[in-house]
This record gives C-alpha cells, structure tokens and sequence, in this order.
C-alpha cells in the first residue's frame, strides 16, 4: 500500500495530440499550443504521449534521433519554465552507448532542468530500430511521487510493481494505443490502480501515426480503479485532473491548434 497524499494534490494533464510524422518543427508548435491551454488551467504537469515529437515512425529513427541537449525543444523548456509547468515529450534519444536511439521521455522541469526517462521494455519489432532504455527517476509535484513509463513499459507488470514498491502515488503512462488494443490495455492500468492504490494516467495520441490509428480516450484513474476522467475519442484534446486528500475530479476540453 502506498503512503497517503498530501493535502493538495498537483493538477496533472494529458496531452492528447494529433501529430505529424517526421516533422519535429511543426511538432514543437502543436505541443506548445497543448502547453498554452494547459496553463490556462494551471496545470503543473503536462505528458504528451509516446515519441510525440516525431510520431511513431521507427523505420526511420536513425533521421529523427536527438541528444538530450538537442536546441530543437528549446523553446519548449523555455515555455516550461517560464510556465512554471513541468512537461513530458516524447523524442528518440540518440545514446553513446548503444548503436540504436532510445524511446525517451524528456522531462522539461518546471525550473529549467532537463533530465530523462527511457523506454525499458520494448514491442514485439521495436528492437529492430530500437534498444531498450534504463528507465529513470521518480518526480515529485506537491508531496506527490510519481512514475514514468513509457507504453510497452506498461505491458509488463513488473514495471508498474516496482513503481509502487518506490513509493509512486501516480503511475504515469505515455502511449499509442490503437482501438482494438484499447480494451486489454486500458484494462491493465485500470488494474494497476486497483492493484497497486496507485492512480493512473493514461496519455494516448489524439490521431493516426506510424500506420496505427490511435483510439484517443486518454484517461485517468483514481488509487481504487474509478475513471475520473478521459477524452471522447480520438483528436485534439487535454484531460485535466486536481483534488486534494486522495480524492481527484477531472474534465477535458478540445485543444485548438495553430500553425
């Protein structure tokens, strides 16, 4: 069982959005929109869904691939910043390491700092583009602890019980969920939940990427397995959820992008 939250708890969202395939710059200006409506609704915690800045293309990985200093997502650290809001977008991470990027989760701190969550477990052909990552740490927002995983990772429910062990309150989950994968998987947060008194937050892309045709309805569920939240589907939409004492409510609303 995980320790109680605290008073407040932070207000999260899921950013459900509709990406370009291949193209970061066009890319960087949707997130940013996501980024201004959610702060309008004071969020203090953004995550985009799995590789959100290039989409779903690992056949090409090798041309998209960046170093965690790329000045490619410049502007969006310094929006983050700037909106004292921490946010989570999805790159191929070029690594020194291995001869294969990783499925990483850039983490955009609210004060400026950059640090970064890799993809531990792989889909079945991932590997042929990809290498498997190292994970990364928890994030705490208002006394809350909470974990990164990045789609596959949740498949394996290894991954959201070691989340838990380490004392993870929220379980945080960028992905690509198509509609027929959408009842299983959804599913399987939602038993996380139950499992491990461990709210969850699901952030799927808002439209078609890398061939697969996304099933939207980001969601969020509370530590005892009740929906609070999630989208109508797929398209351009923020899930946004806040409370206090354990006790979450939520709502989402359409994102209007310019380019």
């Amino acid at each position: 069982m995980n320790p109680e939250y605290s008073t407040k708890l932070p207000v999260l969202a899921a950013a459900q959005c509709a990406v370009r395939d291949g193209d970061i710059a066009c890319n960087v200006q949707r997130h940013l929109c996501f980024m201004e409506a959610a702060r309008s609704h004071d969020v203090q915690l953004l995550v985009f869904p799995e590789l959100s800045l290039t989409g779903y293309v690992p056949p090409q990985p090798s041309e998209l691939e960046q170093d965690l200093d790329t000045p490619l997502i410049a502007p969006l650290r310094s929006y983050a910043r700037e909106a004292r809001m921490t946010t989570v977008i999805g790159l191929p991470l070029r690594s020194g390491s291995h001869d294969k990027p990783l499925i990483a989760a850039f983490v955009l701190h609210a004060d400026g700092a950059l640090s970064v969550y890799t993809k531990v477990h792989l889909h079945s052909g991932e590997e042929l583009h990809f290498a498997p990552g190292n994970g990364g740490d928890l994030l705490e927002l208002c006394d809350t602890r909470l974990a990164l995983s990045v789609c596959a990772d949740f498949s394996q429910p290894s991954h959201a019980a070691a989340a838990a062990r380490a004392g993870a309150q929220v379980y945080l989950s960028s992905v690509l969920i198509s509609e027929r994968g959408y009842p299983a998987d959804s599913a399987t947060l939602q038993g996380y939940s139950k499992t491990h008194e461990m709210a969850v937050l699901m952030a799927n892309h808002g439209g078609p990427t890398g061939g697969w045709t996304s099933a939207g309805r980001s969601a969020f569920w509370d530590r005892s397995g009740q929906m609070i939240a999630s989208t109508a589907g797929p398209g351009n939409q923020l899930m946004i959820v806040s409370g206090s004492h354990g006790k979450w409510t939520g709502f989402s609303t359409a994102v209007a992008i310019s380019e």
